[in-house]
C-alpha cells in the first residue's frame, strides 16, 4: 500500500512539473512573440462561435433557477424584491465563470485535446518538427491565446443571459416591474464584483489552454488513448477550476472585499 500511495504521488509531482514546464515554454514564446494571427482567429471561431449556444441555453436556463429558487426563500423572509440583487451577484460573482468555464471545457476544451491527441498518435506533430517547424509555436500558442481571448467574452455573455432569465422569471411570476429589476440590478454589481469575476475567467482560460494542450500532446495508445486522455484534460480541469474557484475568491474577497 505505502509503495503504491508512494508511486501515486511520485506520478502527481512529475505531471505537475511537467505541466509547470510546458506552460512556462508556452508562455515563452508569447512573449518572443512567436504567434499565428490567423491561427488564432481560427480558433477563436472554433472554440468560441461553437460554444456559444450551448452557453447561452445554459445561462439562460441558470438565472431562471436562481430566480425561481430566490423567490421561494426570500419570501420566507419578506425580502422578495432582493430576488434581482441575489441572482445577479450570484452570476456575476461565482456561477458565471465557473459555471461557462466548466461548459467550455466539456466542449472546447475536449476538442482541444481530442484534436491535439489524434495528431500525437498519427505522428503529425512529430512531421511538423522534420519540417523545421516547432509544433508548440505552431499548434499550442494559438489555442491558449484564443482560450484567453474567448472565455471571458462567452462568460459576460452568460451572465448577461442569466440576468435576463432571472428576469423573465421576476416579471411573469413575482409580478416585479422589469425596469426596477434591471434598476437593482445595476445597483447591486459594483465594479469589484464584475472584475473579481473577470479576473478568475481569465486564470479558468489558462488553465483550460495548458491542460487540454499538454494532453493532447502526450497522447499515446492510439484511437483509444485519444478519448481516454481526453476524458482526464476534461476531469482534470474542471476539478482544477473548482479549487482555484475557491482559492482565488478567497484571495479576492481578502484583498478588495
Amino acid at each position: 500500500m505505502l509503495r503504491r500511495l508512494g508511486k501515486i504521488f511520485m506520478d502527481f509531482l512529475r505531471n505537475s512539473g511537467q505541466i509547470i514546464l510546458f506552460f512556462l515554454q508556452t508562455f515563452s514564446l508569447i512573449v518572443k512573440g512567436k504567434i499565428r494571427p490567423h491561427q488564432i482567429i481560427k480558433q477563436i471561431y472554433e472554440l468560441g462561435v461553437q460554444a456559444f449556444s450551448i452557453i447561452s441555453v445554459a445561462s439562460f436556463a441558470t438565472g431562471m433557477v436562481l430566480a425561481v429558487q430566490s423567490a421561494v426563500i426570500l419570501s420566507r423572509f419578506g425580502a422578495r424584491q432582493y430576488i434581482s440583487r441575489l441572482v445577479g451577484l450570484a452570476l456575476v460573482r461565482e456561477l458565471g465563470p465557473v459555471l461557462g468555464s466548466i461548459i467550455f471545457v466539456g466542449k472546447s476544451g475536449a476538442k482541444i485535446s481530442a484534436e491535439l491527441g489524434a495528431m500525437s498518435v498519427n505522428e503529425q506533430i512529430m512531421a511538423t518538427r522534420t519540417l523545421g517547424i516547432d509544433p508548440m509555436d505552431f499548434f499550442t500558442t494559438s489555442r491558449v491565446i484564443a482560450c484567453l481571448i474567448v472565455l471571458p467574452i462567452l462568460v459576460f455573455w452568460a451572465e448577461l443571459v442569466g440576468i435576463l432569465g432571472g428576469l423573465l422569471i421576476a416579471v411573469l411570476q413575482e409580478n416585479v416591474p422589469a425596469f426596477s429589476y434591471m434598476h437593482q440590478t445595476y445597483n447591486a454589481i459594483r465594479m469589484v464584483d464584475f472584475m473579481g469575476g473577470m479576473l478568475k475567467t481569465v486564470f479558468f482560460s489558462l488553465i483550460v489552454g495548458i491542460i487540454c494542450c499538454y494532453k493532447g500532446f502526450n497522447t499515446k495508445g492510439g484511437s483509444i488513448g485519444v478519448g481516454k486522455y481526453t476524458t482526464e484534460a476534461v476531469a482534470l480541469c474542471t476539478i482544477l477550476i473548482i479549487i482555484s474557484n475557491f482559492l482565488l475568491t478567497k484571495l479576492i474577497i481578502t484583498i478588495w472585499g
